[in-house]
């Protein structure tokens, strides 16, 4: 396994994370403990989940990821091998403390705590806003359109709040999810400012199917050791060919929940895939685990988050820290996005 920084922390994460969002939906709370056991001895010490687990997020589903992790550390008692990420979750679900804004102290502090709960742990490694307040370009949109608007929290005190709860040591470290280069710089900028918790790390899509991280973020990634947690690395497992020439294999996340994840059926997506494909045998590669490794290899990248429903998935993935891009291979995946730039934002 390959292992960095957490931001600028002593924290050593594997370049792979193990993403749970399946756990208490598709997978089993047994399955879940067979993927955590393995993964913990490959060495991948890094786990991500958030309060909204199980995806697709519903309201009987809610905090079941969480519970499984929980019952884990319960019955294998080891809590402390593992650097554990959570979320809180934004605004938009009623079900969720009234569905608004919900970066307010009182809402953090009970979000806070039903995690800790429901993980039967008294401290979290690293606490992220899984989406911003206000509106703005995430989840697939591109285009920026600007809204006044005054009823988010500000980061100040957002922060200040999070700074609370740091030094009550429920939480480490924080990062955000699903956030702009304006977002991560302002929250940077304030923190130096005003002597408050900075940010560690942003989890948001990436994948070669989708690239605009490299546009804006990647610069205040390096320069600010605030790197990336990519997910979706493999387009809900477009990039594996297992939905080649449109077959949907029972009980994949796109044949279950394929109405509600349309981002990577655009056309030119298509078309890129298939062009990948051809990449990854042509150079005699497993077409996931080539995906993969182009996006640990990135200089901005922290760790790739995996989600894999079956045994046979998470081995190959976690092999992927072992496969070699040769300079050809990142050459003609790189000519394939001139052609297709991003098509599955």
């Amino acid at each position: 396994m390959n292992y960095k920084k957490l931001g600028n922390t002593d924290l050593d994460v594997s370049t792979i994370c193990l993403g749970t969002m399946t756990w208490g939906e598709q997978n089993t709370q047994e399955e879940g403990f067979e993927q955590m056991n393995y993964a913990l001895d490959q060495g991948v010490n890094f786990w991500d989940t958030a309060e909204l687990y199980a995806i697709p997020p519903k309201e009987k589903t809610y905090g079941k990821t969480e519970e499984v992790i929980g019952n884990w550390f319960k019955k294998s008692k080891k809590r402390e091998k593992v650097i554990l990420a959570t979320k809180v979750a934004g605004p938009g679900l009623d079900w969720i403390r009234g569905g608004g804004n919900q970066y307010d102290e009182k809402n953090l502090n009970e979000a806070v705590n039903g995690s800790l709960k429901r993980l039967k742990t008294d401290y979290i490694d690293l606490y992220q806003l899984h989406w911003p307040e206000r509106k703005s370009n995430f989840f697939g949109r591109l285009g920026y359109q600007h809204i006044e608007e005054n009823d988010w929290n500000k980061f100040e005190n957002i922060l200040s709040s999070l700074d609370k709860i740091i030094k009550s040591g429920k939480i480490r470290y924080i990062g955000l999810s699903n956030e702009t280069a304006w977002g991560l710089s302002k929250f940077l900028e304030i923190s130096k400012l005003k002597n408050l918790p900075r940010i560690m790390s942003v989890q948001n899509p990436y994948s070669l199917l989708n690239r605009t991280y490299e546009v804006g973020l990647a610069e205040v990634s390096i320069r600010e050791k605030s790197g990336l947690l990519a997910y979706s690395p493999l387009a809900f497992g477009y990039l594996t060919g297992k939905y080649k020439n449109g077959k949907l294999p029972k009980n994949s996340r796109m044949k279950l929940f394929g109405d509600q994840f349309v981002r990577y059926k655009t056309k030119n997506g298509q078309l890129a895939i298939n062009k990948y494909d051809e990449i990854a045998n042509k150079h005699e590669l497993n077409f996931a685990q080539m995906s993969l490794k182009f996006c640990e290899l990135q200089p901005f990248m922290t760790s790739v988050i995996i989600g894999a429903t079956t045994m046979d998935q998470l081995k190959t993935d976690i092999e992927s820290v072992n496969i070699n891009l040769t300079e050809e291979v990142i050459n003609e995946i790189n000519e394939v996005q001139k052609i297709y730039p991003n098509p599955c934002p």
